[in-house]
């Protein structure tokens, strides 16, 4: 197996972790493409988008014109970039093609809600996200776009990130030339950013940790607190203040929400001039919140 690529042993717990992680998400992905993003004509990138534009221009369908796609996209991504796609990737776009097809003709992709594309945005983002998300969490590529993404990154140097917002920016447009309607990429764009933050909570959960900055000279009373009160651990940093190079302690610590307030209370009784930056942390592993450990064997 290539470095690229997250390989489990056959037929052992974290295998069929994996493979229902995927099942799950792509039966998912494939009920937001079906029943709201598709009927609605709502273009959400990709090789969906392409698809999407396909099936309502020359009434092809949905999940095998986006695996005729992806097919030659991960044959020639593997040439040019070497064996990122596994053999999970390719059963995740084969399955959310069957299902997509499947679930389109028996539905003949009637809309769940009819005459509302701002709902049908909205929860077919919700929908794809979390589709994606459980896909993520296998260690799989959706494949698609990003494939072409980071063959451009390869030859431009740009961030992955922004090219693939260009790449499925295009792919909105067309969907605007061919449907001849600026409906098409305004409501397009919001169930790429619905679907972009759900894959974020699927794969990090939804998060009420802060992570805190202190700077105060009342540092060792504050550790005290930190420590013997809030049951919490932390770091010392040495740091120099820019103005007259005094040399300071950052605090550095983290903690839940409902703990934010009790420390800057404190804070407040022990310094009122100590400078304090709270950080919303989407993520923290380790002793006292989730377990790095449990995160990786899930």
């Amino acid at each position: 197996m290539g470095k690229f690529i997250s390989y489990e042993k056959p037929f052992t717990k974290r295998w069929f972790a994996a493979y229902g992680n995927i099942l799950i998400g792509t039966f998912i992905l494939s009920l937001g493409y079906v029943f709201f993003i598709t009927p609605h004509k709502i273009v959400p990138g990709g090789v969906y988008g392409i698809s999407i534009v396909l099936h309502h221009t020359l009434n092809l369908p949905v999940g095998m014109t986006a695996l005729f796609f992806n097919i030659p996209l991960v044959i020639i991504g593997t040439r040019l970039l070497g064996p990122r796609f596994g053999t999970k990737t390719i059963v995740g776009f084969v399955l959310t093609a069957a299902f997509v097809d499947i679930l389109g003709y028996l539905s003949e992709y009637k809309p769940l809600i009819e005459g509302d594309d701002l709902l049908a945005s909205i929860f077919g983002g919700l929908l794809m996200g979390i589709g994606v998300g459980f896909i993520f969490r296998a260690r799989a590529s959706s494949g698609g776009t990003d494939v072409i993404a980071m063959i451009i990154g390869k030859y431009t140097r740009m961030p992955l990130g922004q090219l693939m917002i260009i790449v499925d920016s295009c792919i909105v447009i067309i969907g605007l030339v061919a449907f001849g309607d600026w409906k098409v990429p305004l409501y397009s764009w919001i169930t790429i950013f619905i679907m972009g933050k759900v894959i974020d909570v699927v794969l990090q959960g939804m998060s009420y940790d802060r992570t805190l900055f202190i700077i105060s000279n009342k540092h060792e009373e504050i550790r005290r607190k930190i420590i013997e009160d809030l049951n919490r651990g932390g770091t010392f940093i040495t740091g120099e203040g820019m103005y007259n190079g005094e040399q300071k302690k950052i605090i550095f610590t983290s903690v839940s929400r409902r703990e934010v307030a009790l420390l800057e209370d404190f804070i407040h009784s022990v310094d009122p001039d100590a400078f304090m930056t709270v950080i919303e942390a989407n993520e923290i592993l380790g002793k006292g919140f989730k377990s790095l450990t449990d995160k990786v064997r899930n």
